[in-house]
């Protein structure tokens, strides 16, 4: 009960906040909303339906904290294609018609949130998300274009509107017509979004971009009208339409082509990009959540496709969760769904008081707005980028992107698919490993019992978009404040997918203080040194030498702080180890990340224990160290670990005097019971007892110190270090 109290009364203290989050976000939504309904051809107060349904119902309703819905960027050339495609040019019935759509897009995405289906997104790479993200931007680009510099009756594919271009700037260079105002007020409505960020005035960044377009654009009509006393010379077709009673005039779907083929795909293309612009929307927007939780996505699914529904059954347009106005709303202050509840409010109220005001405004400068966010979903610079991750990478972009703007975006994410799966076969040569591997659990995850209560994740066989939402559902049932230990050493392939959802994860666990460590991929090769290239087993020196990974990187940082030297791959005989007993039955396959001194060395070891259908390859870390004086041969091990082997090799416990805890928990042995014993004395069976447990050989050649059978994390590889500095000093004494 006081949880509740509590609670309710944090959310009462933060609803000031939120207030101000949602006033904020709303300067943005409206003239977005409006604008990006003017670009699918749908009539603009469609926009604002879709943000206010959107925003009401997903706050009431949702899974997610801090996200804004409303109309969104990605739908822009599924709607207008369309509207103008559905009733064969006749633009306002092909609006009811994709008005029908929507809602049975809205049903859809609420049954796949029933079906749990939240990790859709997942089974996308993602070089083909940012294709597919870029030629959406240049589509919005290529319509919106004319539209800011006065022409509207430009029409076309977006190669032919690119095309024309060039014409049109030189006709509104030449041309100075009726148009030519109103694409002034384009052109600069575009530097404004240029150079807003420039600007480092406080009290003009109080005003969002958009909203100082739609604030000029008015003034500028009052200007001419009040002042000027002159007719606003900017033709009425190029000024927002808005229905003097907008209740009385909501349009309503028209259901009679749904059997339609044309209507089947346009529904399936809406709900893939909806549902995929979300899920991105919503993972990124989780990111930027200041108390970091996690939203539930099938809920938000919901949520979003209840209020798709309602937005399509009113004339609105799709209801999607934006990143843009997400981010906006966190960063200014927004704590929970209220956020989105208010910028709801707050739109609702500007058309309802200010509709004169709104009809004032010139689409070329909201047309603007969509030039600059089309520019930006299509920036040259995210070319070089996907470069830098790999080549592959940006084949698999560039694919998506053209079959996305020569034919569809359905067929576009089917083709980066395709390219992605083909690229991985290929770079594997193993066609095998994909098909029969697919669908088998691939992913071990426990709760290690000793000290540290590490839980450790390992993979098998490859990792990639195709099977990545297996280890995502492990992930998400770890407390974001304990350890984990992800394992890729028993994986031959990771994808660039895979790779940077790791990191998210890394990055959300350490600000909920815990601690997320990759192990494995430094048996991995990459063809480029960016963390999130992909990486796959490779006896291409190039490949496995030139790239440290972050686990090599942060080992070789250890290795300069204490002085040692560190080699990614060995660089000297590591023949010594056979002269252990842990080493009799084993064979060592390779040696690397060695950090060493004069007196001590530490390494990762794979080796191979038993023989043909029994064979297993092991990988793990281990400490060697030289000690000054003679001592005696011997086994320290935790009781029972891998006592059942030394007995088989005739070895017997040794007890320890006046020691019986110890005795009971350790397993001790060796040939020359006496010597063990002198050397045991007080201090050290206190160091052993008081300290992590590890597995330790002494011979002629020094001690081994193992840690498990497995490769240790970078925290683990400290705490051995200090351990085995720690444990030399006394021996050495």
């Amino acid at each position: 009960m006081i949880k509740k109290e509590s609670t309710f009364k944090s959310s009462i203290a933060t609803i000031p906040k939120n207030i101000f989050a949602g006033f904020v976000v709303s300067l943005i939504a409206l003239p977005l909303g409006l604008g990006l309904a003017i670009a699918s051809e749908a009539p603009p107060i469609s926009g604002i339906i879709s943000a206010v349904v959107g925003g009401v119902l997903v706050a009431i309703l949702g899974g997610s904290n801090v996200t804004i819905t409303g109309p969104g960027n990605g739908l822009v050339v599924v709607l207008l294609g369309a509207i103008t495609t559905l009733a064969g040019g006749d633009l306002y019935q092909g609006y009811l018609f994709t008005l029908a759509a929507i809602v049975f897009s809205g049903l859809l995405m609420l049954l796949l949130g029933f079906l749990r289906m939240g990790s859709l997104s997942d089974f996308f790479p993602s070089s083909a998300i940012q294709g597919m993200l870029a030629a959406i931007g240049i589509g919005i680009l290529a319509k919106q274009f004319h539209v800011m510099l006065g022409y509207i009756n430009i029409k076309g594919s977006t190669i032919e509107l690119l095309y024309e271009i060039p014409f049109t700037i030189y006709h509104f260079i030449v041309d100075t017509n009726a148009n030519f105002i109103a694409g002034i007020e384009g052109v600069l409505s575009l530097m404004i979004m240029i150079f807003y960020s420039k600007i480092r005035n406080r009290y003009f960044q109080l005003i969002p971009a958009p909203m100082w377009i739609v604030v000029l654009a008015i003034g500028l009509a009052y200007h001419y009208e009040y002042i000027l006393q002159e007719v606003y010379p900017v033709d009425k077709s190029l000024l927002i339409n808005i229905p003097n009673n907008v209740i009385e005039n909501l349009a309503f779907p028209d259901f009679s082509s749904m059997f339609n083929i044309k209507f089947i795909n346009v529904v399936i293309a809406i709900t893939l990009i909806s549902s995929i612009e979300s899920l991105l929307s919503i993972k990124a927007v989780d990111k930027l959540d200041p108390l970091r939780r996690r939203s539930n996505i099938n809920k938000d699914l919901k949520a979003l496709g209840i209020a798709s529904t309602v937005s399509g059954l009113l004339g609105g347009l799709n209801v999607v969760t934006v990143i843009a106005r997400s981010s906006v709303g966190a960063n200014n202050g927004a704590t929970n769904r209220s956020a989105n509840l208010f910028h709801a409010i707050f739109l609702l109220l500007f058309v309802l008081l200010f509709k004169e005001q709104l009809c004032k405004i010139p689409l070329p400068a909201l047309s603007a707005i969509l030039v600059y966010t089309g520019y930006k979903l299509a920036d040259p610079f995210n070319i070089v980028k996907v470069f830098q991750i790999g080549g592959e990478q940006l084949l698999i972009f560039i694919v998506t992107l053209l079959a996305t703007i020569f034919f569809n975006l359905i067929i576009g994410i089917l083709s980066g698919i395709l390219v992605t799966f083909i690229i991985h076969v290929v770079l594997n040569q193993n066609f095998t490993l994909f098909t029969l591997n697919l669908f088998k659990p691939n992913v071990l995850m426990y709760k290690e019992d000793d000290e540290k209560n590490n839980y450790y994740v390992s993979v098998v066989n490859f990792c990639t978009f195709l099977n990545y939402s297996k280890l995502k559902e492990k992930l998400d049932q770890i407390p974001e404040n304990e350890d984990v230990i992800l394992d890729f050493s028993r994986c031959s392939f990771v994808d660039h997918t895979v790779m940077e959802n790791v990191n998210d994860y890394i990055n959300t666990f350490t600000s909920k203080g815990g601690n997320f460590e990759v192990i494995g991929l430094d048996m991995h090769g990459s063809h480029t040194g960016h963390p999130f290239a992909l990486r796959r087993v490779s006896e291409t020196k190039r490949l496995v030498s030139k790239n440290l990974t972050k686990r090599q990187k942060l080992i070789k940082n250890i290795a300069e702080s204490f002085q040692w030297n560190f080699r990614a791959v060995k660089k000297k005989s590591f023949l010594f180890l056979n002269s252990f007993g842990y080493f009799k039955s084993k064979k060592i396959i390779k040696i690397k990340n060695v950090l060493s001194n004069n007196k001590t060395t530490v390494f990762d070891v794979i080796y191979t224990e038993g023989e043909f259908i029994a064979k297993q390859v092991i990988r793990s870390t281990m400490m060697h160290i030289k000690v000054n004086k003679e001592i005696p041969w011997f086994i320290l091990d935790r009781d029972g670990l891998f006592e059942y082997i030394y007995h088989l090799a005739g070895y017997e416990d040794i007890r320890i005097k006046n020691h019986n805890d110890f005795s009971k928990r350790f397993y001790l042995s060796g040939n020359d019971t006496q010597a063990i014993g002198d050397l045991f004395d007080d201090e050290l069976v206190l160091f052993f007892e008081s300290n992590p447990h590890y597995h330790i050989e002494a011979s002629d050649k020094g001690l081994l110190i193992v840690h498990k059978e497995r490769l240790a994390s970078v925290k683990e590889m400290k705490a051995m270090i200090d351990f085995g500095i720690r444990l030399q000093n006394i021996i050495n004494k």
